[in-house]
């Protein structure tokens, strides 16, 4: 890695020269990248371990006895292990790897939820969730007869505690809800919707997928109950990501797949299922995944999230100053605690134009409604356009953006 972690200050250009896509020009343009919220970018050595896994130690895990095998076993729960201390669990096996967020949210949901819900009960979510943390507690609903409250926010995105507080009562037995919206950028304050959803007997799921790349995380110090996130918003490889959950609930919990992994014994007449967090990691999983994952975890631990966090918060309110500078820009999200996202309208543009005209000078933003068409409805819009900034962004990047919309409104005006 290029910057060593003893340095205190945050050079954005030698971490951008860590990610090789820079190299390479968009539209003959300084390429600004300002979609990590959808899935940001890798750096050369999560690459690196992916190629490495393939080209020197490749080799199903677990069941063999031969070297290679025994190697690449090792390697694959050495990044559990690094996933374990990235949330700090408390034990390895309370992670579960997992394609992504969606996939970990449906198995919460179609596991704990399946066998703890009964017809009459309640599951809350927020007003700012992804599509991946409503669809799976709608298809339960739809199943249990069960009944789906919603937490609201205000007119700035903040999070209604109050509202939420209000909500709970003896029914609930579920509380989903995001760390950090990806419409919006609004950060929960999650202890104490925690405490407040464990004083009533539920339990707590926290989609972290757009929290994990911004912040550290500590789920024993939040105290929930299941924790998500995918590791290709964390700068690491797409199709791996990961679950934890308190290891008396996983335990409690029937498994997700069935197949290979996750048994002890199978006869045709009863199967044994393994302990976890084999129980939920049915048949091959990916492998040089969850390696390059741990790898990924590497380079943000050296680099530092301290660090990492003050960096983008500079450039949110950066971004935020030069941004205001247009009369005919309208923010969407001004939360009081915020991650590093800005989603934006110009009056009489639609967002996916304003992704165009930016796109033809190399800044890649995203446009439509982000898998958040709640969100989008509470605030009486069909889309956004949100730039989000990640690790390798700069002011210089900032002023890409500000420049491409002034000139964006000359070309509409």
């Amino acid at each position: 890695m290029a910057l060593q972690s003893e340095e205190r200050d945050y050079d954005v250009e030698r971490v951008r020269a860590d990610f090789p896509i820079f190299d390479h020009p968009i539209n003959g343009h300084r390429l600004v990248f300002l979609d990590s919220a959808a899935s940001a970018q890798k750096p050369r050595s999560t690459i690196d371990a992916l190629s490495r896994v393939y080209e020197t130690e490749y080799a199903n895990i677990h069941r063999g006895v031969y070297d290679l095998s025994m190697r690449t076993t090792k390697a694959f729960e050495a990044a559990r292990d690094k996933v374990r201390d990235f949330l700090g669990a408390a034990e390895s096996r309370e992670v579960i790897f997992v394609r992504g967020g969606t996939e970990a949210i449906n198995l919460v949901a179609q596991t704990y939820g399946r066998a703890n819900l009964e017809a009459g009960d309640e599951i809350i979510l927020s007003h700012m969730e992804h599509h991946s943390n409503i669809v799976p507690w709608q298809m339960l609903r739809d199943e249990k007869d069960l009944t789906i409250r919603i937490a609201p926010i205000d007119d700035q995105g903040n999070f209604r505690l109050d509202d939420f507080q209000a909500l709970l009562n003896e029914r609930t037995k579920i509380v989903a809800i995001t760390h950090a919206s990806n419409a919006l950028g609004t950060i929960v304050p999650l202890k104490q919707v925690i405490a407040l959803a464990h004083d009533q007997g539920a339990v707590v799921l926290v989609d972290g997928c757009q929290a994990v790349p911004h912040m550290a995380v500590d789920v024993v110090d939040l105290d929930c109950d299941f924790y998500v996130f995918s590791g290709h918003k964390l700068y690491g490889p797409s199709g791996i990501g990961a679950l934890y959950g308190k290891a008396a609930l996983l335990e409690a919990m029937p498994p997700y797949q069935g197949g290979g992994e996750m048994i002890l014994t199978v006869a045709f007449d009863k199967t044994e299922f393994n302990v976890i967090p084999h129980k939920f990691e049915a048949g091959t999983p990916h492998i040089a995944g969850a390696i390059a994952l741990g790898a990924t975890i590497d380079y943000l631990n050296e680099l530092g999230f301290e660090r990492i966090a003050a960096h983008e918060q500079m450039l949110l309110e950066y971004a935020t100053e030069r941004l205001t500078e247009f009369n005919s820009l309208r923010l969407i999200g001004t939360a009081d605690r915020k991650a590093s996202i800005l989603s934006f309208t110009l009056e009489g543009i639609h967002p996916h134009d304003i992704g165009t005209v930016l796109d033809r000078q190399g800044i890649a933003i995203r446009a439509g409604h982000h898998c958040a068409q709640p969100v989008m409805d509470r605030f009486g819009i069909a889309a956004t356009a949100r730039a989000s900034f990640g690790i390798y962004n700069s002011r210089e990047d900032v002023d890409a953006l500000a420049s491409a919309i002034g000139k964006t409104i000359e070309i509409f005006g």
